[in-house]
């Protein structure tokens, strides 16, 4: 069973700071637009966002909805940063915990990615020299396992974003950290797409590791433009890379047939990160969640939780 979910991200709202003049959706809105627009789950964004506890149970259960998951990055490349960022990592996984007890059958996933470095953040897409050497792989790997095991902890299973600007971008840096863990795969489209590589070949190259999906569209001259530039990953936002499912570069119809044909089970989260400009139409998020919600209905009839 497939389920599917949107994000905050997609109206906007995740960790960095918005633009100057602009005003954001706050949680109860997020909620009930994601809601309206016909999904059945949603990503946390920043911790705790959506509330703790029986705040975060009650919005849920209110609107419908089943947390899906959510972004925790970790230093995992530093050990003794790791060890300091440990206790806030053990506070995310309890809040996870909460959001599992509403919906046990589609358990939230704990979404783990590397933090980065101030070099990978300049040159989205990686290049020489910009990978890990043996070390820092022995160290990263080491890390993300104690992470996993902390959130068998709390009854949770998590799974880890290859992601731009980050230490596991290009498909060689995934198969790395692979061969290297037990860990499951967050498949990500649009950022497979900035580390170089391609959606179906992804999909088919790590099948049997892929338990957790993020699907987004991109227009790649975009992407190629901003990443030529070194420009930041914050210029991949503003600039709107990720645009509604069919108005990018992405072969949808190819990649849910890849993806069905799998017979993957779990949450599908349609993502288009964005960073709203002052002046855009504040109604914009919405009817674009709206539009890649009915692109989805051939697979997904609405109605359906899945």
């Amino acid at each position: 069973m497939i389920t599917l979910a949107n994000a905050p991200v997609s109206y906007g709202v995740f960790e960095l700071d918005a633009e100057e003049g602009v005003e954001l959706p706050g949680p109860e809105e997020i909620a009930a637009m994601i809601s309206a627009a016909g999904y059945a789950g949603i990503d946390s964004g920043p911790i705790g966002m959506l509330g703790r506890g029986a705040e975060l149970r009650d919005r849920l259960a209110r609107h419908s909805l089943a947390l899906a998951g959510g972004w925790v990055d970790m230093p995992f490349t530093d050990d003794d940063a790791f060890a300091a960022a440990l206790p806030g990592y053990r506070d995310a996984m309890a809040f996870f915990a909460e959001g599992a007890e509403l919906h046990p059958d589609t358990p939230p996933r704990p979404t783990l990615a590397d933090s980065g470095s101030a070099a990978r953040r300049a040159n989205p897409g990686g290049g020489p020299g910009l990978s890990l050497d043996p070390r820092g792989w022995d160290t990263l790997a080491r890390n993300v396992s104690s992470a996993a095991r902390i959130a068998g902890e709390y009854g949770l299973r998590p799974t880890f974003h290859h992601h731009a600007c980050t230490h596991v971008e290009t498909p060689e840096e995934i198969d790395e950290l692979l061969a290297r863990t037990d860990v499951g795969l967050t498949f990500d489209t649009g950022h497979l797409i900035i580390g170089g590589g391609d959606p179906l070949e992804g999909l088919r190259r790590w099948e049997k590791r892929i338990d957790h999906l993020h699907l987004k569209d991109v227009q790649t001259a975009v992407l190629r433009d901003v990443v030529a530039r070194k420009a930041g990953m914050r210029q991949v936002w503003t600039e709107r890379a990720f645009v509604p499912l069919g108005d990018g570069d992405l072969d949808l119809d190819a990649t849910m047939e890849q993806i069905l044909g799998s017979g993957y089970s779990g949450w599908l989260v349609i993502e288009q990160d964005v960073i709203p400009q002052a002046g855009d139409d504040s109604g914009q998020p919405q009817a674009h969640q709206r539009r890649n919600r009915d692109a989805l209905t051939p697979w997904f009839p609405k109605g359906d939780l899945a």
